[in-house]
C-alpha cells in the first residue's frame, strides 16, 4: 500500500543543484520580466539576481562564510527575497524568524540555531534589541531600512559591496540552505534542516505536476502569507521564482487591501490559508472587486471541510483546491488536482510526484491500515528534511531509519489514494495555520504566581481551526481571572499563541508519571470520544 500514487507520474531523476541557481535560470528565461512588485518599487529577475549577488559579496566582506547561520527577521518585502538569496549564495544558511515573535522566542531561535548574524527590518529593531540581550552568539546585525543606504545598513552594504561574487561549492543533497523552525509538543520550536535538494525538488513537485504546472511563467502571485513561514518561503517565493512568475508583496493583511491588490494587479493564482478563505466567504465586499483574472485558489496550512470549501468556491467564483504539507517536508506533500473532474471536496488530494504515502496504525507504525480506515499519515520523498538541528532524539521520534516521516495527522485514505485529514495525533494546536505548542504555553502559565497548575488544548473553532484554551488551577487564595491569565500570556508570546479561552478547574488530569492527559481534556471539551 505504500507505493507511489498511480495518479501522478514520476518526475525522476531530480536534478541536484544549488537553490540560488533557480533565480539565475529565471534570468536566463526572461531577465527583463518583472519578478517582484513591492509598493511602488518594481524589480526584474535580472535586477533581483544582481542585488542578491551584491548582498552575497557584502556578507562575504563582513566575514560570513559557508555554513554560517544567519537570522532573517522581516515582514514581506523585496529585501527579504534579496537577503534570502544573498545568504544562500555565500553558502550560509537562512534561519527565518517569525516577525510576530516576542523577544524570548526570537532569542530562543537565535541561540538554538547558533546564528552569528541577524538581518532585521527597521520595524522590528526594538524587539530584536530586547532579544539580542538574551542571544549569546549574535555578533553582527544588519538593519533593513528601505529608504536608506547609510553605511552598514542593508542597502548601504549592497552599494559598497565588492564586485567579486563569492565562489562557493555546494553539495545540494547534504548542505543546508534553510533552517526554519517548527513547533514541538514538548516546548519551544525546533530547527528543521532543509537542504538545497529538498527545496529544489519540492519546487519541481509543485510546478511540474502537469505539463503546465501549478505556477506558470505568466502567473501573478499575491504574497500575503508570511515569507518566514515555509509555506510563504517555498511555495510563494521559491515557487514563483522557479516558474518565472511575478510576486506582489503584501506586508500586512487587510481584507479590503487584499481584494484591491488582487483586482488591480490581476492576480491569477491565490495561495492562502483557511482563515482568509473563511473571511472571503463571509465578506460582502467581495462582489465589488474584479477577480476574473484568478483561475484557481490553493488553500493549505490547515484542512477545510467539504462544506466550507464549497462555500468559499461559490462566493469567489473560481475553483478552490486543497493542499497539505509541513515544514519537515519543505512543505508540500499532497495536493488536489487542478482539473475540476478530478477534484474531491474536503480532501487534501493525493501525494505529489515521487512522494510515498501510507496510513499506519495509531499504536503500531509498522502496521498499515486498510482503505478508509483511520490511522496516522506517513510520508517519504526527496522533499523530506534531513532532521532537526542539534536534536537527535526529536529526529529519531519523527523520522524512521528508512526515511519515513511521521506527520502526526490522523487521516483516512480512499481507494483512489485521496487523503482526508480528520484530527491531530500530536498535541500541537493549529491556529490559523500556525503551530502552537501547548507545553510552551503551559510553561508560561506556570510562571504566574496565582496559577498552581495548567494545561492547554486546541478547541475547535470555525474561523481559526483551533484556538488555544487553557485549563487553570488557581494557587491557594488566588483570585486570578481569565482576563488576567490571557493578558499575562499575551505579554510573553507571539499573537498567534495567545490564550483565547480559560476554564478554571480543581485538578489537571495526569497519568502515573505526571504527564498531562491532554486527550482527556479534549474529549471533555468536544463531548465525544477522540481517536
Amino acid at each position: 500500500m505504500s507505493t507511489l500514487s498511480p495518479t501522478r507520474p514520476s518526475l525522476a531523476p531530480y536534478e541536484s543543484y544549488p537553490l540560488q541557481d533557480m533565480l539565475k535560470r529565471a534570468v536566463q528565461r526572461d531577465g527583463s520580466k518583472t519578478a517582484v512588485i513591492d509598493g511602488d518599487r518594481t524589480f526584474t529577475f535580472r535586477e533581483l539576481d544582481a542585488l542578491s549577488d551584491k548582498f552575497a559579496s557584502a556578507l562575504a566582506a563582513e566575514g560570513v562564510s559557508k555554513g554560517d547561520h544567519i537570522g532573517l527577521l522581516a515582514p514581506n518585502c523585496v529585501e527579504f527575497v534579496i537577503a534570502f538569496y544573498g545568504i544562500i549564495t555565500v553558502g550560509a544558511v537562512a534561519t527565518t524568524i517569525n516577525s510576530g515573535y516576542r523577544e524570548r522566542e526570537i532569542a530562543h531561535q537565535l541561540n538554538d540555531s547558533a546564528a552569528q548574524t541577524l538581518i532585521v527590518h527597521q520595524a522590528l529593531v526594538e524587539m530584536a534589541d530586547a532579544a539580542q540581550d538574551m542571544a549569546k552568539g549574535v555578533t553582527k546585525r544588519i538593519v533593513i531600512e528601505p529608504e536608506s543606504n547609510n553605511a552598514g545598513t542593508f542597502w548601504g552594504l549592497i552599494e559598497s559591496a565588492p564586485s567579486a561574487i563569492p565562489s562557493v561549492t555546494v553539495n545540494p543533497k547534504e548542505d543546508l540552505v534553510a533552517l526554519p523552525y517548527s513547533s514541538g509538543t514538548t516546548g519551544l520550536s525546533k530547527g528543521v534542516m532543509l537542504t538545497h535538494h529538498n527545496l529544489t525538488s519540492n519546487v519541481r513537485q509543485l510546478n511540474d505536476r502537469s505539463e503546465q504546472g501549478v505556477i506558470r511563467q505568466d502567473d501573478v502571485i499575491l504574497v500575503h502569507l508570511p515569507l518566514f513561514h515555509i509555506y510563504g518561503m517555498e511555495i510563494l517565493m521559491n515557487g514563483s521564482i522557479g516558474a518565472g512568475a511575478t510576486q506582489i508583496m503584501m506586508g500586512r493583511f487587510d481584507i479590503e487591501e487584499f481584494l484591491k491588490m488582487m483586482s488591480n494587479h490581476k492576480v491569477t493564482m491565490l495561495f492562502t490559508a483557511p482563515p482568509v478563505g473563511l473571511g472571503l466567504s463571509q465578506y460582502p465586499g467581495v462582489a465589488n472587486y474584479d477577480l476574473s483574472a484568478l483561475r484557481v485558489g490553493f488553500i493549505g496550512a490547515a484542512p477545510l471541510s467539504a462544506d466550507l470549501q464549497g462555500r468559499i468556491q461559490d462566493k469567489v467564483g473560481f475553483s478552490i483546491i486543497q493542499g497539505y504539507g509541513m515544514t519537515e517536508a519543505s512543505p508540500l506533500t499532497n495536493a488536489d488536482f487542478m482539473e475540476p473532474d478530478m477534484q474531491r471536496m474536503g480532501s487534501i488530494g493525493t501525494a505529489v510526484p515521487d512522494t510515498e504515502q501510507k496510513v499506519v496504525d495509531l499504536e503500531d507504525d509498522t502496521k498499515e491500515v486498510g482503505v478508509d480506515e483511520i490511522g496516522e499519515l506517513m510520508l517519504r520523498g526527496p522533499q523530506v528534511m534531513k532532521g532537526y538541528y542539534n536534536n537527535a532524539q526529536a529526529t529519531a521520534d519523527t523520522l524512521t531509519e528508512d526515511g519515513w516521516l511521521h506527520t502526526g495527522d490522523i487521516v483516512r485514505m480512499d481507494s483512489d489514494r485521496y487523503v482526508y485529514v480528520l484530527d491531530r495525533k500530536k498535541e500541537l494546536i493549529k491556529y490559523k495555520g500556525f503551530q502552537v505548542p501547548p507545553a510552551e504555553l503551559e510553561g508560561v502559565l506556570l510562571e504566574h504566581p496565582g496559577i498552581s497548575d495548567a494545561a492547554v488544548i486546541g478547541k475547535l473553532d470555525d474561523e481559526s481551526g483551533e484556538i488555544p484554551k487553557a485549563f487553570v488551577v488557581r494557587s491557594p487564595d488566588s483570585e486570578v481571572s481569565d482576563a488576567d491569565v490571557m493578558a499575562f500570556v499575551a505579554g510573553k508570546v507571539a499573537t498567534f499563541k495567545h490564550i483565547r479561552e480559560v476554564e478554571f478547574i480543581d485538578a489537571i488530569p495526569k497519568n502515573a508519571s505526571g504527564k498531562i492527559l491532554r486527550r482527556v481534556l479534549i474529549e471533555q471539551e468536544r463531548g465525544e470520544t477522540v481517536v
